[in-house]
């Protein structure tokens, strides 16, 4: 739940994203709205993040973590940051959430209300890492070559070129592959042809491991949950 607070006691909260697709806790595929949630428990957990936001005068942009089972929800925790998936709720939103962070910080009041707030479509994000997409062992090196895939509603945040080198002493994170739809349905095939297009040599990256996850079935289905991708992964005799 991604939420903005003015410090004075007012937040809204700007959407939903589910972050299921995870790797040892580490989220590899992440969209938005979240899917399968009814329209009450969609209400409550909304509510609890912004009543959350208000109580303690929170400043500026957060995310509130929940745990999500049948109709019931936890708790986790609250990110004061921006995060590393912040493009979805951008892409279905249309919202600036740096900017916003950045006027918040600066003491200015909440330029938009729960009214103003509309999602469109459907998001999604793959992190393409640099390691081994099977092993997950880190891959350093020089990338030698690199094509970035483009085309209406796609949109990729990377700091990496032809010849960039990838060092081996900070996170694995070379890109933000990130997608947006009229529905589900559209936004996976657009990620697919992104991830299809996407050309990265000179080292590993786990842009193979993500292709095959939105060809099965339970992703299509989303009926995946946060233990999917390490039994996927035993089943496929990968591990």
């Amino acid at each position: 739940r991604q939420v903005l607070g003015d410090g004075q006691g007012q937040a809204i909260w700007l959407g939903t994203r589910d972050c299921s697709l995870q790797r040892r806790h580490q989220k590899i595929v992440e969209e938005g709205p979240a899917i399968n949630l009814s329209a009450t428990l969609l209400h409550d957990i909304q509510e609890a993040a912004a009543r959350l936001m208000r109580t303690v005068r929170y400043q500026t942009v957060a995310t509130v973590e929940f745990l999500v089972q049948d109709d019931g929800f936890w708790f986790l925790e609250v990110n004061p940051r921006i995060q590393v998936e912040h493009p979805v709720t951008e892409a279905v939103t249309g919202l600036d959430l740096v900017a916003l962070q950045l006027a918040l910080a600066a003491g200015e009041p909440l330029p938009i209300g729960i009214r103003d707030v509309t999602s469109q479509g459907h998001a999604i994000e793959v992190r393409i890492n640099a390691e081994d997409p099977w092993s997950f062992v880190p891959s350093p090196g020089r990338v030698t070559a690199w094509h970035a895939p483009g085309g209406h509603g796609v949109r990729v945040d990377t700091a990496v070129h032809e010849q960039a080198f990838v060092p081996p002493y900070y996170d694995s994170l070379v890109a933000k592959v990130i997608v947006h739809g009229r529905d589900r349905r559209t936004a996976l095939a657009k990620m697919r042809r992104a991830l299809d297009e996407l050309v990265v040599e000179g080292i590993h990256t786990t842009a193979p491991l993500q292709r095959a996850l939105l060809d099965d079935t339970a992703f299509r289905e989303a009926t995946f949950h946060t233990r999917f991708v390490d039994q996927w992964l035993v089943a496929r005799g990968e591990r």
